[in-house]
Order: C-alpha cells, then sequence, then structure tokens
C-alpha cells in the first residue's frame, strides 16, 4: 500500500496490516510538490509504482530491496488527473495534462494525444479514456443538460477510443462531481445530485452507425479490436470495397476485395473487373488468390489471359518462375494450355520443364515450334520410362525430320540406357533397356536407317526379340529382290544367307519360308527345306525345275535319312520321254545296292517310260538274277546242312531212347583230374567229380558245361513263343527292315502263320493248298513292293 501526502512524501506498507500491527512503513518517497497520483502496475514478478505530483513523473521498482526510482517527466498533473490503463494499452500510466496526455512506461515516456482543455478527471474503462476538462470554448448540446444552463461554465466529458484513434462519446455536463465505473456501465455524478449512467453500445451497433457515416476505416479498426472474426472482417472489408467501387475508386476496391480472400467467393469480384479498362485490378486481384493458394483452373486461366492481354511479360514470368515446387500457387498444367494458345511457347516451355510435364513440353516443341533438334535432346535427358514412352509417341515424326540423331537414341534405349549427363536426378542405373520390337514400326519410312538399327541390334545385342531377326531377313530380302547391280546382288545374296545360317530361325521356321518363297530367295528355301528334313520338297524342288544332276545329288545326300528319294527318282526319270539312260542307270545302281526296291515293281516302273528300253535295265536285272542265284545257291547248302544236321540229332535222340549210353570219359570235364568215385555222368557225354558238380552246377539236372548254350536256346525259344503275337511288331519291322523277305521268314518261322486246325475241319483239298500258297506269295511281294 502506498500513500501519497501534499509535503511531496509517499510512504510504502508491505504485510497484512490487520494482523501485523508492527508492520514497517518505509518512507519511499520525498520531494517538494504535493503528491498528485499513485498506480501499481504487476509485470511478471516486477512490481512498479508510478508517483505523480504537480512538477514530475517517476517511477520505482517496488519488488526489490533498494527501490531503484526513474525519472519519466519534469512536468505532473493536476489531482485525479492519472490513470493506469488496462493490457489492451500494455498497462501504461497515463497523466492527463493541460496540453497533452502522455502514457509512460516503467522506464521511459511512451506516446502523447494532444486533447485541449483544462483537465479535471481522468479515468480509465474497458479500454477508454475518460477526460473530464473545462473548455470555455467548445459549448456542444447535451441531453443530459437543459438549454438555460449552457451560458453558465460547463465541463465537457470525452471518452476516447484510443486503439482506434476516434472519439466515441462527447457531451457537456454541469459541475462533475467524479467518473464512476461499476456494473459493466460508467456513472457521472455531478454537482446537482444526479447520477447519469453511460452505458457502451454494443459492437454490431457500433459498426452500423460507422457505416451509416462510411466510416468504414474506422470500422475495420474497431472490428479488429473487439477481436471480431473472419467472417464478420470479410463482411466489412465487401461493404467498403462496394462502397469504394460505387465511388469509382477501383484501385481502393480491389484492395478491399483482396482482404475476403477466403471468405468471400472470388467470382463476386471477379465480374466487377472484367471490364478491360479494369484489367489491372482483375489481375492484382487473381495474383492474391494465387498466392494464397485458393485459385482454380479457371482463375488461373484469366489471370494469364489478363497478362497476356497487358502483355506485360515481366509479370508473367515472375508469375510463372517460382523457386521451388512449395511455390506454385497455380494449376501447371492449365498454365501451360493458356501459354500455348497464346503463343507464349518459351514461358510454356519453362513451365513444362520445371515442372516434369514431358508431354506438354514435346507437343509444343514438336507441334508448335517445331525444334526437332531439341525435343530428341530432351527425350535423351528423361528417365528410362519416361523416354521409352515419349519415344512410342513421337518416333515416327522425329524419324521423318532427323532420322539419323534418332536411330542412334533409340540404338542407346533398347541397349544401355542411361540419360544424358544434364538431365535432372539421379543417373539410371545400367542394364535398363526397351523392347526394340515395338519400336520396328517407327522406320516405316525409313528402310536405310531400320537397316543400321537391326543390325545394330543383332550384333550388339544377340539375344534381342525374334522380331529384330524377322524384320531384318525380310528387308535383306526385298532389297535383294529389286538390286539391279550383279555385285551388290551377290553380296545381299550372302548377307541373307549368313542370317537364314545363324540359327535364329529354329522355332519360327514357317515364317522365315514363307519370306523366302515371297522373295523367290530359292537358295534360302532350300536351305530351310534342308534344316527342317524336308527332303520331299527339296526334290520336288528339282523336278520342277528339271535340275536333273542335283535330284541324283538329293538322293545321294539324304538317301539315308530317306530311302524313298531313290524310288521317287526312279519314278520321275521314267515318266521322262527325253533320254535319261544315264540317270536311270545312277538310280537303279543304288536300289540294286542298297535292295531298295522289287525288281518286277522296277520293271513296272519303267515301263511307262516310252523312250526305255530293256537295255537300261539289262544290267540291273542281270546283276539281280546273279545275286538271286547266288543267294539261291546260299540257301540250299544253308538247308542241306540244316537238314543233315537235324538227322544227325534225332538219331542221337533215338540211340539214347533205344540204345545204352556208354561213358567213357576218364577226366573230370571241370578239373581235368583222373575221374574217380563217386562221380557224376549226363548224356552229353561229360563227366564229373561229384564234389566238382555240387560246387559248379547249379541244378541237379542239367550239366554245368552245356547249360549255357542251352539257356540261350531255350531263351530264344521262349522269345519265339511270346512275340507270336505281336503283330504291331512285325509290322514295324517289316517297314524299317531293308529284307522285308527275312523278316516274313523269320516270323513264319516262328508259326506266325500258321493256321489253327480243328480236330472237326475236313481235310484240305490240293487245290486248296496251292490257293493258299498263291495268296502267300502274292502277300509276300505285296509287302516287298511297299518296301
Amino acid at each position: 500500500m502506498a500513500i501519497g501526502f501534499t509535503d511531496g512524501s509517499v510512504t510504502l506498507n508491505k504485510g497484512d496490516i490487520t494482523r501485523d500491527r508492527h508492520s514497517k512503513t518505509q518512507i519511499l518517497h520525498k520531494g517538494n510538490y504535493p503528491v498528485t497520483g499513485l498506480a501499481f502496475r504487476q509485470a511478471g514478478k516486477n512490481t512498479h509504482l508510478f508517483v505523480v505530483t504537480t512538477e514530475n513523473v517517476q517511477s520505482y521498482i517496488v519488488s526489490g530491496k533498494d527501490y531503484p526510482r526513474v525519472e519519466l517527466d519534469t512536468h505532473g498533473c493536476g489531482l485525479r488527473c492519472s490513470a493506469l490503463s488496462d493490457p489492451s494499452q500494455d498497462l501504461q500510466f497515463i497523466v492527463a495534462g493541460d496540453e497533452c496526455v502522455y502514457l509512460y512506461q516503467p522506464d521511459e515516456r511512451g506516446p502523447c494525444f494532444a486533447f485541449e482543455g483544462h483537465k479535471l478527471i481522468a479515468h480509465w474503462f474497458r479500454g477508454y479514456l475518460v477526460i473530464v476538462s473545462r473548455d470555455q470554448k467548445v459549448s456542444p448540446k447535451s441531453e443530459f443538460t437543459s438549454r438555460l444552463s449552457q451560458s453558465s461554465d460547463k465541463q465537457i466529458l470525452n471518452i476516447y477510443d484510443l486503439c482506434n484513434k476516434f472519439i466515441a462519446y462527447s457531451a457537456v455536463f454541469e459541475d462533475v462531481v467524479d467518473v464512476l465505473a461499476e456494473w459493466g456501465s460508467l456513472y457521472v455524478l455531478t454537482r446537482d445530485g444526479r447520477v447519469h449512467a453511460l452505458q457502451e453500445k454494443d459492437t454490431q451497433t457500433k459498426l452500423e452507425m460507422l457505416f451509416k457515416k462510411n466510416l468504414f476505416e474506422m470500422a475495420i479498426n474497431l472490428a479488429k479490436s473487439q477481436h471480431l472474426d473472419s467472417d464478420g472482417l470479410a463482411q466489412i472489408f465487401m461493404q467498403y470495397g462496394d462502397h469504394l467501387y460505387s465511388k469509382g475508386n477501383h484501385d481502393g476496391a480491389v484492395q478491399q476485395y483482396i482482404r475476403t480472400i477466403g471468405k468471400l467467393e472470388p467470382s463476386y469480384v471477379i465480374r466487377k473487373f472484367l471490364d478491360a479498362q479494369r484489367i489491372h485490378n482483375l489481375t492484382a486481384y487473381l495474383q492474391t488468390l494465387h498466392r494464397q493458394s485458393l485459385a482454380n483452373a479457371d482463375h488461373t486461366t484469366l489471370l494469364l489471359n489478363c497478362y497476356t492481354k497487358l502483355k506485360d511479360s515481366s509479370k508473367l514470368e515472375e508469375f510463372i518462375k517460382t523457386k521451388s515446387e512449395n511455390e506454385v500457387h497455380f494449376d501447371v498444367e492449365t498454365a501451360i494450355k493458356v501459354l500455348r494458345q497464346a503463343g507464349y511457347y518459351s514461358h510454356a516451355l519453362y513451365l513444362a520443364e520445371n515442372h516434369a510435364h514431358h508431354e506438354w513440353y514435346l507437343k509444343i516443341q514438336l507441334e508448335d515450334i517445331k525444334n526437332y533438334q531439341e525435343a530428341l535432346r530432351y527425350i535423351g535427358k528423361l528417365p528410362f520410362e519416361q523416354a521409352e514412352s515419349n519415344m512410342k509417341r513421337y518416333g515416327k515424326i522425329l524419324m521423318h525430320h532427323i532420322p539419323e540423331q534418332m536411330t542412334q537414341l533409340l540404338k542407346g534405349l533398347c541397349t544401355n540406357y542411361r540419360p544424358s549427363l544434364e538431365g535432372r536426378g539421379d543417373q539410371e542405373a545400367s542394364g535398363c533397356r526397351a523392347n526394340s520390337e515395338e519400336f520396328i514400326p517407327i522406320f516405316a519410312n525409313n528402310p536405310r536407317e531400320l537397316k543400321a538399327f537391326l543390325e545394330h541390334m543383332s550384333e550388339v545385342q544377340p539375344d534381342s526379340p525374334q522380331g529384330i531377326y524377322d524384320t531384318l531377313l525380310e528387308l535383306r530380302l526385298q532389297n535383294w529382290a529389286h538390286e539391279r547391280d550383279p555385285q551388290v546382288k551377290e553380296k545381299l545374296h550372302a548377307e541373307a544367307i549368313s542370317l537364314l545360317k545363324s540359327g535364329r530361325f529354329c522355332d519360327v521356321f514357317d515364317k522365315a519360308l514363307v519370306l523366302c518363297q515371297m522373295h523367290d530367295f530359292q537358295d534360302g528355301v532350300l536351305y530351310l527345306y534342308e534344316q527342317g528334313k524336308l527332303y520331299q520338297q527339296i526334290m520336288h524342288y528339282h523336278m520342277q525345275h528339271e535340275q536333273y544332276r542335283q535330284v541324283i545329288a538329293v538322293c545321294e545326300r539324304h538317301g539315308e535319312q530317306d530311302p524313298s528319294l531313290w524310288e521317287q527318282a526312279l519314278s520321275y526319270f521314267a515318266r521322262k520321254e527325253e533320254d535319261c539312260k544315264e540317270y536311270v542307270a545312277a538310280v537303279l545302281k543304288h536300289i540294286e545296292n542298297k535292295n531298295l526296291m522289287p525288281p518286277l515293281l522296277v520293271v513296272q516302273t519303267l515301263a511307262h517310260n516310252s523312250t526305255a528300253t530293256l537295255s537300261v535295265i539289262r544290267d540291273y536285272l542281270v546283276q539281280k538274277l546273279q545275286k538271286q542265284s547266288q543267294q539261291i545257291a546260299q540257301d540250299e547248302l544253308r538247308v542241306r546242312r540244316y537238314r543233315e544236321e537235324t538227322t544227325r540229332i534225332r538219331q542221337e535222340i533215338q540211340e539214347l531212347k533205344a540204345s545204352p549210353k556208354i561213358f567213357q570219359k576218364t577226366k573230370c570235364s571241370i578239373c581235368n583230374s583222373a575221374l574217380e568215385l563217386p562221380s557224376v555222368h549226363f548224356l552229353c557225354g561229360h563227366s564229373f567229380h561229384q564234389h566238382c558238380f555240387e560246387s559248379y552246377s547249379e541244378s541237379d539236372a542239367d550239366c554245368p558245361t552245356c547249360l549255357p548254350e542251352n539257356r540261350k536256346v531255350m531263351d530264344m525259344i521262349r522269345a519265339q513263343e511270346q512275340k507270336r503275337d505281336l503283330h504291331d511288331q512285325f509290322q514295324h519291322q517289316l517297314k524299317c527292315s531293308n529284307d522285308s523277305f527275312s523278316v516274313i521268314a523269320d516270323y513264319f518261322g516262328r508259326g506266325v502263320f500258321n493256321k489253327l486246325t480243328l480236330l472237326t475241319d475236313p481235310p484240305t483239298s490240293r487245290l486248296t493248298a496251292s490257293l493258299e500258297s498263291g495268296l502267300q506269295r502274292d502277300l509276300l511281294m505285296h509287302s516287298r513292293r511297299g518296301t
């Protein structure tokens, strides 16, 4: 508690004086002038005491020990002419002098206000400064005074809004005793015993009063001081803008409309400034709209059109050339479209390149500027996926205008693509390569570049897709077919054959064959026939072209794989009416050596040729008959030998059955030692020691010496029995064997052709037997011809 006295001293008391009767009173200030005002100011942990006298103003820090003093000013004020403001004015100490009203901080003097009149009372109420002063010059009318009293000495009560700098209320009173604040209202007590209550109007009423007087700036300041929400402020800004617009102040109006952005629908403002004469104002509004990232694509279009109409390139560049992606306040694609349409290609390219709109960049370069070199360079620095897609999209245009550079880039894209060093971002890892087959259609009208590209891919990347080799073959065949120069044609011929022999057409044999046939590339056709083992087609080709020597050569080269070629050759030469004796003789010689056809079938085949005489086949028939005679002699000798052997065996069997067997062996057949008892004897003539026999024999009934040979015979008999019904195997062996008759004889010996005769069957006559033998002979002859 601080107490000021008229002698200029100030005492300070601390503590609870109602309890502590011996609380210490300190003299804080001594002076020569009466103390007219005191005020405590609490800020955080510091407490200041303002002391004002009639001649000076000072402050003390009373929260410490030494109470330091600061001289703030050298003039003071009268009694009741000082007050402490609220936090809205930063708790400043107010001193109302006759000339000015001063505001003080604890350590310095603040602002001052020149309010005229002799100050009687100063009071602070809810952010307002209430001043009661005496001024003979001003005598405003007051609803609280009568007309008769206006001629006497009057006092003026002014209520100032220091924050918004306007007079909130002013009235004349007679002899004011005091001004009091209580119950949310301000009360003025006058000498005549009256109490006048002043009630503050609500904010909306204040604003409406200001609107009627067109005091929009003051209304705005008031709304801010009253912490009106953003919607309310936007409404004031809109009304202010409408007022300025109606007065023709379009520049001021657009500034107010700008302050409504985010609350007021932009179309409301845009419609007002669509006139060409107000395009500057519209531009300013749209710029701010974009800066606050509240613009849509239509706003961007409109702003860019404003720039282009004004031909303001500097503003346009400032708008589009932002430093980073985060600073972009517009739809980039829309901006590119508008700039391209307006002819500002360089600006559109800048946006497209900096914001990675690759498709738009290339569209402008290729369709508008027609700078094909730059477009290709740009593609070359893109990442792999984007470079590949754009090459597919614009490849034909670039190939038409810059084929060589385009081919070079495609070679890199399809082998080991790396973006150029000037491209943005990290370098692509090695190994990225496109499917070269997908780019073949780009070369539709550029066969020279296509050939270079295909040959490069086949050399650098042997595992290229099959389509690369198919197209390269087709291209080489086309060039070969249209070439007139013999030397160049020969070179192209060698290239095509080399490609066919590369082994790349094994899986697409038919396609390569069709290509060779379409271009009448006969050497390629024959090579593919040979690779595909189509020996019949090779034979037919030479037959169609009557190339007799080649027919023989084909038979010699592939006759082992397909013996029927010789038969076809004989039939071919037999149908020729010209003299082909030399070739027929060669064919017959091979048929004879390989025993490919029965002689009768050969004679029947050559009978169709009117020029072929008996002399042609005389040597063949003579040699054939001689061989058959030799074979008959050998067969008869073998038959005689088999008969003698059979007779001998039968005699031995008969002797074994009817006569005693004398064993005269003196040595064991196993150990060759002298034979001793006990011994074992077999009918085959072998004798053994009993212990040798028991050691080496596998069974008691078989001779150990004869067992291997007997087992072979039994296995053969058993196999023949099992194979008697294997007709499929018989047919297969009959077709594959060079000597079909031997196969039939073998199966005949196994009893395959035996007729099952029942006891009830009547005996067959000799005629029936002869018919059956004739049928069998015909069957054998037919089989001979078929093979």
